[in-house]
């Protein structure tokens, strides 16, 4: 038997250098991800958060065995080839979401990324959503559809979890200037403060203790019992409003885009007073 003797039996930040060279393949890949099919760029967006999830992990551990003086080259070599598949993935998902007009406005909107755009382009289907209601109701932001026991999810769970992180990213830029859903949310949050503190929301405060079992030692058993709302359950609703009126932009500029004539005006706003409509910001878009 033949023993090969190895000169380096672990990689070393030096030998990183050479998978940099991952960025040629990287470049190719992104010259045609604006060609990907409808499911690729679904699995990049997941494969991404993912990633990035095992990062943040890596991240952590590796700041534990700094703060005990331990070694971390191999640590430190995958946390940067995890940082490297990160910047791989997003450049790929940039490309493909300017391709696509409605995901290129998205782009334009203060708090939304290239993961956010694509993510948003590859689960939603235009030609399947007449109105902005079908894409509410397929990203579970429809209050009056319920996942029964034993029944099938009546929402894309994933387009769910993209909605989520829509919300958040809209609150953490609500104070920069170029920002309008996160003011959106900021607006929103007031009124449904004032709301909850006029005791608008007793009955749904009733109905939650009658559900749900609820510890009386808890915070939000406090607010039940008081006829209103958890602040967490305000902060929610706010996102919520925010975010749907961000779906109702992109179901404008996406139906307009793929149709060319804008989208029918919701019922409610063809009715006597109703006929204030909030346009896209940012659209038409400026080539």
């Amino acid at each position: 038997m033949v023993s090969i003797k190895l000169e380096h039996p672990i990689l070393t930040l030096d030998d990183y250098e050479e998978l940099e060279k991952m960025e040629d393949i990287g470049y190719v890949i992104r010259r045609t991800a604006a060609h990907l099919g409808k499911r690729e760029p679904r699995y990049l967006v997941d494969n991404y958060y993912r990633v990035q999830g095992i990062r943040l992990i890596a991240a952590s551990q590796k700041r534990a065995a700094d703060a005990a003086d331990e070694p971390v080259v191999a640590l430190d070599y995958f946390l940067r080839l995890y940082k490297h598949n990160e910047t791989i993935a997003k450049r790929m998902l940039q490309a493909y979401a300017e391709s696509k007009k409605a995901a290129l406005w998205a782009l334009s909107i203060c708090g939304i990324g290239p993961v956010l755009a694509a993510g948003l382009s590859a689960h939603i289907e235009i030609e399947k959503a007449p109105t902005v209601g079908h894409i509410w109701s397929f990203a579970g932001l429809d209050p009056s559809k319920k996942w029964e026991p034993g029944g099938k999810r009546p929402w894309n769970a994933d387009l769910k979890t993209l909605c989520w992180k829509i919300s958040e990213s809209f609150v953490k830029v609500k104070n920069r200037d170029e920002d309008v859903y996160g003011k959106v949310y900021d607006q929103r949050k007031q009124l449904e403060e004032a709301r909850n503190e006029a005791g608008e929301f007793a009955e749904q405060a009733k109905a939650k203790l009658a559900a749900t079992k609820i510890g009386k030692g808890t915070e939000a058993y406090k607010f039940y019992s008081q006829g209103k709302l958890p602040l967490g359950h305000i902060h929610r609703r706010a996102q919520r409003y925010a975010v749907k009126l961000f779906l109702a932009h992109y179901h404008h500029v996406a139906y307009e885009a793929h149709y060319g004539t804008p989208p029918p005006k919701p019922y409610i706003l063809t009715q006597p007073n109703h006929a204030h409509y909030i346009t896209p910001p940012n659209w038409p878009m400026v080539a």
